[in-house]
Parts: C-alpha cells; sequence; structure tokens
C-alpha cells in the first residue's frame, strides 16, 4: 500500500510518534493533517529521547520530506524552537525537506492567552485543555478572523489584520475574562521575525502530496490525538478542537477522497486520558499509581499525570466503525507485566441495560458501568521479545482478545520504548 493513514484510537497518547517514527522509514513523505502542538509525540531513538510536537516524526529519518498541511493549527514560534532543536541534534539539515502549508492557520500570542483565561475562569469545570491556545486559533479560523501563514507575503496588510485582532481580543480579555491584555507592538516584532525564518518552508502542500502521490511515493499521514477527542466523534465537550480521524486526511492535507489505501489505529495496552470529562473504564488506587509510574503516563506537552483505565473494547470498536481500521498497532504491552489478573472492558451497563457500542445520548458515558472480562496475567519479561512466538501464552491470549474484542487485526505490538522493540507482525507499506 502507498498512502497511510495513523490515527489513534483512544483519548490521545496512544504511542503515535513510536509508531510514525517506525513506519517513516519505508514512507517518502510524511505529513501532519490537524492539530497544534498541544498534541507531542514522544520517540526513543539509539536511546535518545526526542519530543516532537508539530514537526511530523519523519524528521528523525534522513531523506523524508516532512510536512505540515492546511489543516494545522500552528504556532509560529513553537515551530521555530523545534526547527533549531532539531537541527543542534543534527536532524532536518536540509530546509528544503521541511514544508509547511500556506493555509495553515496561526496560532498567535492573544489566542494563548485568552484559552488560559477561560480555563481560570473556569475553575473546577474547566475542559482541561493544554492552555497553548488552539481552540482559540481554531474559532477564529471558523469566524473567517484567522491568520494564516500566506498573509505573511504582505506585511503591512498582514499588520493591520494582526493589530484589529487585537484590539477586539484585549476587549474580550479585560471586560469578559478580567484577564491582562496583549500587546500588539509586540506581536508585530515577533511576527516580522517569523517572516523571516519561515518563508523558506512555505509553499502549496496540496499540490506537493498530489504529485508525490501520482509519482507512486509512499506517504504517511500522522494523526494527532485520538478518536475520543475527535470535535464531532469524542467525549464532547472534553475534547481538542479538530477532527482526529482519517477522514480529516482530505480536508487537513488537501488531498482527494479515495487517495488513501489503508488506516492504522493505535492503541495502548490499557486506557489513559488526560483532563476532564467521562471514562468509564477508569481505575483508581496503587494500581493505577503503579501502571502511571511504569508507563511513564504524564503529558508529553504539558507533564499532567494521566487518567488511567483498563483496556476498552467499546470506545475501540467506535474507533473502528468510525476510521475503517486496516489494522491495529497495540503499545505498551510491557507495563501490564506483573499485574494478575488483567481486565478488558467488554461492554457498558446502564440501568439494567447492556451496551456494545456507546449509548445514544453521549451525556450517558458518564452514568455508564463497565463490564469486565479477566484475563490471567504474566510475570516473564517481554522487553527483547520480537515475535507473538516469543511472548508469554498469557500475553498472546490478552492480545487475541483485545483484536477479537476489538473487531481489528494486531498489525504491530509494543513492547518497549525504544524505536526497535515493536513486534512488527504487518507493515501496511509492505502489505
Amino acid at each position: 500500500m502507498k498512502t497511510v493513514a495513523v490515527v489513534g484510537s483512544q483519548w490521545g497518547d496512544e504511542g503515535k510518534g513510536k509508531i510514525v517514527d517506525l513506519l517513516a522509514a519505508d514512507a517518502d513523505v510524511i505529513v501532519r493533517f490537524q492539530g497544534g502542538n498541544n498534541a507531542a509525540h514522544t520517540l526513543v531513538v539509539n536511546g535518545e529521547k526526542f519530543i516532537l510536537r508539530l514537526v511530523p516524526a519523519g524528521a528523525l529519518h534522513a531523506g523524508k520530506v516532512c510536512v505540515i498541511g492546511n489543516g494545522t493549527v500552528v504556532d509560529p514560534i513553537a515551530l521555530i524552537g523545534e526547527i533549531d532543536e532539531l537541527k543542534r541534534r543534527n536532524h532536518l539539515k536540509d530546509d528544503g525537506l521541511l514544508r509547511l502549508s500556506y493555509d495553515a492557520h496561526m496560532v498567535m500570542p492573544y489566542h494563548r492567552a485568552i484559552d488560559r483565561a477561560r480555563e481560570a475562569r473556569l475553575g473546577k469545570s474547566a475542559i482541561g485543555t493544554t492552555g497553548f491556545g488552539i481552540g482559540p486559533a481554531y474559532e477564529d479560523k471558523m469566524s473567517r478572523m484567522g491568520l494564516r501563514f500566506d498573509d505573511l507575503s504582505n506585511f503591512a496588510a498582514f499588520k493591520e489584520k494582526l493589530e484589529r485582532n487585537v484590539r477586539e481580543k484585549n476587549l474580550y480579555l479585560k471586560l469578559v475574562l478580567k484577564a491582562k491584555p496583549v500587546s500588539a507592538a509586540e506581536i508585530v516584532e515577533q511576527m516580522r521575525k517569523v517572516r523571516t525564518r519561515l518563508t523558506r518552508y512555505l509553499g502549496d502542500t496540496s499540490v506537493l502530496l498530489a504529485e508525490a502521490i501520482a509519482a507512486g511515493q509512499r506517504v504517511l499521514f500522522e494523526g494527532a490525538h485520538g478518536v475520543m477527542l475527535d470535535i464531532d466523534h469524542g467525549t464532547y465537550p472534553y475534547v481538542t478542537s479538530s477532527n482526529c480521524g482519517a477522514s480529516a486526511v482530505f480536508g487537513g492535507a488537501g488531498v482527494a477522497p479515495g487517495k488513501l489505501d489503508c488506516v492504522l489505529g493505535i492503541t495502548k495496552a490499557y486506557t489513559t486520558r488526560v483532563g476532564g470529562g467521562p471514562f468509564p473504564s477508569e481505575m483508581k488506587g496503587k494500581l493505577a499509581e503503579t501502571l502511571r509510574v511504569e508507563g511513564d503516563e504524564f503529558g508529553s506537552a504539558t507533564g499532567r499525570p494521566r487518567r488511567i483505565g483498563w483496556y476498552d473494547t467499546v470506545l475501540a470498536r467506535h474507533a473502528a466503525r468510525l476510521n475503517g481500521m486496516w489494522g491495529l498497532a497495540l503499545t505498551k504491552l510491557d507495563v501490564l507485566t506483573g499485574i494478575d489478573p488483567l481486565k478488558i472492558c467488554v461492554a457498558y451497563e446502564l440501568r439494567g441495560r447492556r451496551y456494545s457500542e456507546i449509548p445514544p445520548g453521549r451525556h450517558l458515558l458518564e452514568k455508564v458501568k463497565p463490564i469486565y472480562e479477566e484475563l490471567p496475567g504474566w510475570r516473564e519479561d517481554i522487553t527483547q521479545t520480537r515475535s507473538l512466538a516469543e511472548l508469554p501464552a498469557s500475553a498472546r491470549r490478552y492480545l487475541n482478545r483485545v483484536s477479537e474484542l476489538s473487531g481489528v487485526k494486531l498489525a504491530m505490538v509494543g513492547v518497549g520504548a525504544a524505536r526497535e522493540a515493536t513486534i512488527v507482525i504487518e507493515n501496511p507499506f509492505r502489505a
């Protein structure tokens, strides 16, 4: 297959970065098509840890074209910092290998200020955003007030639009949110430097991708977040501000429907989420804390501790149906070592009725009770295994049951943080 999309099957943080990095070795072009620097992909390469927030994971492979598509919202200051850090560590040496869509919208300082002030004002009712300004940036995009990288081509006109926006946002910050206003003059000077630094990367990425696909190149679409954080299909309002599924590839990267060969879903061997919102299979207490520490379950972008739960096949089936998944890559199986018994959520119970899908009326998700199936655990160290046959029988049984209940075949299994700590059953680019 030539075109592959990688999407999260849970509430994000499933380990997509590691799988994208692995698949990037076989790809020619790697594309981010939605989200912003509120998503972070953590990769361990040759014992060295990298955290990528905007630049696609292909940047860690020499000679790969990395594309940031029009569906993203990009904090230009954060992007410059990320580029500089990669160059400092001897990656992304060729500027021609990073392309940024003219049509991508910019996250501005006033977006961050609004995001943080809103969360502070909501107090205990806060959604739990990263505070990086992603939601307000998408709001401006939809209200046609957004600033795109294309606007930098005429800096005088850009300055006028920016100052207009700052006047309006400052009124909102001061009068409604009771927060400190931002300085238009400071932002103008920041953007003047941004223009100098980022212009070299700008281009029509939709045309670039069309040409790559027509030429038979392998294109990998790198999703951010997860299906349960999708603005339409997730646990609204405790979601992100973009569509996170495979269908977002077409609008967010500017490629035609029908040009996507397969979708690989990424899932953990258990479930996590950050921030507020329903979490039917959530666990509490000592076991949750153990998994949090063993799995390093702290946000890559924020450092916040993640909530921990058992694997939820109701959510998995939801994600598989929405994305038409070809296969599933399961990560962090090694974190479950030593836990016996293991539980899998197979359905929900609500008012005496059993649900194998999310109940109609999404607000009911907060009231459901998980129905669990128990499986025996294992104690053997599995971090050096590189085939299913090498895994303990209990681990294989767990994987088989996860696949069966999720309705998707397993394509890969992660048994450690490093790039090579992956059991590859089937690579979509080689299928």
